[in-house]
């Protein structure tokens, strides 16, 4: 679980979610067990301590794994 630290940034990963930048620039968070789209960030940069897409880890909730 990621926790944050008070400093600017974040320990650890948040699981279970991936990010990726849409054509307007604004960076969006993805439900990597369901693909369901999440929030917006309208803020500049992305999300601290969530993975940009594509994601590479084969977590157990990433959707390559859905099968298995």
């Amino acid at each position: 679980m990621a926790k944050n630290t008070g400093d600017g940034f974040r320990r650890g990963a948040v699981n279970g979610r991936t990010q990726f930048q849409r054509p307007d620039g604004n960076w969006q968070k993805r439900d990597e067990g369901t693909g369901q789209l999440m929030a917006v960030k309208r803020s500049e940069g992305p999300y601290k301590g969530v993975a940009k897409e594509p994601d590479g880890r084969d977590t157990p909730v990433s959707p390559e794994n859905w099968d298995k």
